[in-house]
């Protein structure tokens, strides 16, 4: 898939910190405030990153990782200390990103039409598509990485979402209708479309990079 080969999720915490999570989660449900302190200070940029997926302005960013570790603080009580925290706080701030889109009061979304690519009657593109470069170094591929989420933040949100679910956060299908509150069906449409449209976007800069 072509967003997720570019823009990796971050990896979580290896197993050796997982086994590292007890004590801290221990002190968590005691309430230990230096505890709190710690956990944001340990996640609170890997949980900063997922969100800026969501939300292009820092500033709602921002304000999902706060709803996201109140959510966690309130229901550390139940957290099963042989899980892994990492994995726990990212599906935290990714529902909380979900409920903010929700809640938020939408503006008219731009059509995707544009975006999308044209066929002619025997269902050929009508215009070719540049191949997909090989990146070398890290550089490169950050470069890439974070060329891409920018081109990711100008679908249209209700496209641009459930391409994050499904590539970024790969989720599936049923658990991405799920989490949107559509149909399955839908999903894939908007996906398939997602992805059709990034396509588009992206093809400019890889013919700009081979010239």
């Amino acid at each position: 898939m072509l967003a997720s080969s570019a823009v990796d999720a971050e990896a979580f915490a290896s197993p050796a910190a997982a086994s590292g999570d007890g004590g801290l989660v221990r002190r968590l449900k005691a309430g230990d405030e230096e505890a709190y302190a710690t956990l944001v200070g340990l996640h609170g940029g890997r949980l900063l990153a997922v969100a800026r997926r969501f939300f292009p302005e820092t500033e709602d960013a921002r304000d999902a990782v706060q709803e996201a570790f109140l959510s966690a603080f309130r229901a550390v009580g139940s957290f099963e200390e042989n899980a892994r925290l990492s994995t726990w706080l990212h599906r935290i701030v990714v529902n909380a990103c979900l409920m903010k889109l929700r809640s938020r009061r939408r503006k008219p979304e731009e059509p995707i039409e544009p975006l999308l690519p044209a066929f002619d009657e025997l269902g050929h593109r009508t215009a070719p598509v540049a191949p997909w470069p090989d990146l070398h170094g890290e550089l490169e591929r950050k470069q890439a990485a974070a060329r891409v989420r920018e081109l990711i933040h100008r679908l249209p949100e209700s496209y641009r979402t459930v391409l994050l679910l499904r590539d970024i956060e790969e989720l599936g299908t049923a658990q991405a209708a799920e989490a949107l509150g559509i149909s399955e069906n839908a999903v894939k449409i908007r996906l398939h479309r997602a992805r059709q449209a990034l396509r588009t976007l992206l093809d400019p800069e890889i013919r700009k990079g081979d010239a």
